[in-house]
């Protein structure tokens, strides 16, 4: 925790380093994060890895009303100790450790403007945590920042996060949030990300974490109330969104996907560009006076 007090530019200049040491292994990983997912209404990926070359653009989505990236309230991206690859724990003046599942998180990104791996990309990841609530936000985690962090993919595009498994929360399909920036320079600027989108998790993992863990209760009931076809942002499709998951709750959840992360003008909004209202029960903040409204 000592990094997180040496300021933006220390993160910078360490990054060349974490991207030596984050390329270690990277040719297997990359491998099993090749595939693109196709699935069925039911969330069940099948490999499609034969594709993976050339996969198809992830689409636009809403950044919701909870995205700490300065764009409805609190801005993580300008603080020292963002820049990191275990997400479970806040950082900087916030202490606090997600409970949960664990998961690892393989994001592949492919330049598709270049045709070629998304190598220096910088990727900010956030998620709810396993009661549906999403820190600096909801009701209860206001003083946390978990659950939220950047990565640089190394020379193969790849970027990876160690979490955990997110909630089903009313209303919402289990899914991740993601921004791309064409590099780290780029994300802690403010400037504007070139890909906004979403990851949505296969049934068959989300239905085992949920009766694993009773801490995840409420998903089960949620989960079965909400489908991908019904999901106000896959509900549009989900090919290039749904992740592949493999482990076991006892011991980690495996996720992988590969992101074609087309030209910014490119991007295209899929499904409903409303984050609806705040589920019962699950994040409830709103944001601080003076912010803008949510998108």
């Amino acid at each position: 925790m000592a990094d997180h007090d040496l300021g933006l530019g220390h993160d910078l200049r360490v990054m060349s380093r974490r991207r030596v040491l984050g390329m270690i292994g990277a040719a297997g990983v990359a491998a099993a994060a090749a595939g693109c997912a196709a699935a069925t209404d039911s969330g069940v990926a099948t490999d499609t890895s034969a594709d993976s070359a050339t996969p198809a653009a992830a689409p636009q989505e809403t950044a919701g009303p909870y995205p700490g990236d300065g764009s409805n309230g609190p801005n993580v991206l300008i603080e020292s100790g963002v820049v990191r690859s275990d997400i479970t724990t806040s950082f900087g003046p916030y202490s606090g450790v997600a409970q949960g599942v664990p998961m690892t998180i393989t994001l592949n990104l492919r330049d598709l403007t270049k045709s070629a791996a998304g190598a220096g990309m910088a990727v900010y990841v956030w998620h709810c945590d396993r009661e549906g609530r999403y820190s600096l936000y909801s009701e209860g985690v206001t003083d946390q920042n978990y659950l939220r962090g950047v990565q640089v993919a190394d020379d193969t595009g790849t970027v990876r996060f160690t979490s955990i498994f997110p909630a089903c929360y009313a209303g919402r399909w289990p899914h991740l949030h993601f921004e791309v920036y064409d590099s780290l320079t780029t994300a802690v600027a403010g400037d504007k990300a070139r890909l906004t989108s979403q990851i949505a998790l296969p049934q068959d993992a989300c239905e085992s974490v949920f009766a694993a863990d009773s801490g995840y209760s409420a998903s089960i009931k949620n989960i079965s109330d909400v489908s991908l076809s019904s999901d106000h942002v896959f509900g549009d499709g989900w090919d290039a969104e749904l992740a592949t998951v493999t482990g076991t709750p006892t011991t980690t959840m495996v996720l992988s996907l590969t992101v074609g992360v087309a030209e910014k003008s490119q991007n295209t909004q899929s499904g409903n560009d409303s984050p609806g209202s705040p589920p019962p029960g699950g994040p409830a903040g709103s944001p601080p006076p003076g912010g803008p409204a949510p998108r």
